[in-house]
């Protein structure tokens, strides 16, 4: 019996210690942790196209895209690192082709700049599926598919856009062509009587396609607004490379590398277009094959070029520094 009493005690006993750890868990947890709603900026745009956020159903759209990239932590944080290399190749060739600026976001949301392959065989920064490659005047076979290769996907993606722009005239239109393709808007544009982008039914994916890419443009310009502090050495460097043109038969790559003092991977981490472990090339066509510059293999020496790195904005300050609080 008394061991009983005992074992009775020594329960009532560890389960007040239990409630009581238990209680301070539940008030520690309502002071330290705290999910706070996401101001929408009122002079949104895309391309300097308005978003009419006084119509409730499109603001409720960039509310929702707002929020699920602010809260989705990590991938918003690779988009950032991702984007002080892949923005510098980007960049430049929109401005040469006369696109905006912003459509360096559509690469954002199509394949988070990076060399995806969707369930639709869509490939590349630009997600370019095979015909449509071709069309605008990318190279696509079993060696070598210039859908991987990021400056000359963004000329065909440049190519689109401007020939859309012709259509439409109407930046956030293009966007939604890129998405849906233009056959597919222009059915819908006939079928519903409108021709603005916030004003059609169109499916799940292109009817939020804008409003990411919104999401997106909006938090990695501003990445402080939203909580995200970055440092510089967090941030992907550019690596320098060197062009070496060629305009014969390579008949193993691996080989080839050897003789460039790398070998094989870092060849194909750098010219993914090249498919194969041979080149043939019957018509002598001149390739571009990228090759990293001496010193690349020592990560911290590649952050010593401050150009290597995003501009300091005044109200868009990326870098973490000891300085920075939050407060509540």
């Amino acid at each position: 019996m008394m061991l009983f009493f005992t074992s009775l005690i020594a329960s009532v006993i560890s389960f007040n210690i239990q409630k009581k750890l238990d209680g301070q868990y539940i008030r520690d947890f309502k002071k330290g942790y705290r999910v706070f709603n996401i101001d929408i900026p009122h002079d949104l745009n895309f391309a300097g196209e308005q978003v009419p956020l006084n119509n409730f159903e499109v603001r409720e759209n960039v509310d929702r895209e707002f929020m699920i990239n602010t809260y989705w932590q990590s991938q918003s944080i690779l988009f950032l690192k991702r984007s002080n290399r892949w923005f510098k190749v980007i960049e430049p060739i929109l401005k040469r082709n006369n696109i905006p600026d912003d459509f360096k976001y559509l690469a954002i949301i199509e394949s988070g700049l990076t060399n995806a392959t969707s369930k639709a065989n869509a490939v590349g920064f630009w997600q370019f599926i095979d015909a449509t490659a071709r069309e605008n005047g990318l190279q696509v076979d079993e060696e070598v598919d210039e859908r991987y290769d990021v400056e000359k996907a963004t000329q065909a993606a440049c190519n689109y856009f401007n020939n859309a722009y012709e259509k439409y005239h109407n930046w956030t239109m293009v966007a939604a062509a890129y998405n849906m393709g233009t056959n597919g808007l222009n059915k819908q544009v006939d079928l519903q009587k409108v021709t603005n982008y916030y004003d059609l039914l169109l499916n799940s994916e292109t009817s939020r396609y804008v409003f990411r890419i919104l999401a997106a443009k909006e938090i990695m310009m501003h990445p402080k607004r939203y909580g995200f502090f970055v440092r510089k050495k967090d941030l992907y460097p550019v690596i320098p490379t060197k062009n070496i043109a060629v305009d014969s038969t390579i008949a193993n790559l691996v080989d080839f590398a050897f003789k460039q003092e790398l070998n094989y991977k870092i060849l194909k981490v750098f010219n993914p277009w090249l498919r194969k472990n041979t080149l043939t090339n019957p018509d002598r066509k001149k390739y571009i094959i990228k090759l990293p510059v001496k010193g690349f293999e020592n990560y911290d020496t590649l952050f010593e070029d401050e150009s290597f790195y995003l501009e300091n904005k005044e109200d868009s300050l990326m870098y973490y520094n000891e300085n920075d609080s939050i407060r509540f």
